[in-house]
């Protein structure tokens, strides 16, 4: 198990810059750089006793959310993010703060 948990570690942290930073796309003399957040997760359990009759498991999984992407053309490199992202993010954000200052008016109002 340990050497599977090592592999799995080293093939992760390899592909981890290329999952994150997507591999850049040239169109029309400009190259698009695409840009995500990863984040994988993995567990493992067993129920004791002697290693060939015990009962165990295992899973994994992942999420990718895009971000944007890194625009080089003939003004520059500059980054354009993701509307969407930014309003599924943005949104839930606002709602929050704005809860918490109206916590914050009414307590000082005491």
């Amino acid at each position: 198990m340990t050497n599977t948990s090592l592999r799995l570690a080293e093939t992760l942290t390899s592909n981890g810059i290329r999952s994150v930073y997507g591999d850049p796309v040239e169109l029309d003399g400009i190259t698009l750089i695409p840009v995500a957040l990863v984040q994988y997760g993995f567990g493992a359990g067993s129920m004791g006793g002697e290693p060939d009759t015990g009962a165990g498991g295992g899973g994994g999984g992942g999420y990718s959310i895009p971000l944007g992407a890194y625009v080089r053309d003939r003004n520059g490199l500059r980054f354009r993010p993701n509307i969407i992202t930014l309003l599924v993010v943005g949104i839930p954000f606002v709602f929050v703060a704005g809860h918490a200052w109206t916590r914050i008016i009414r307590a000082l109002k005491r």
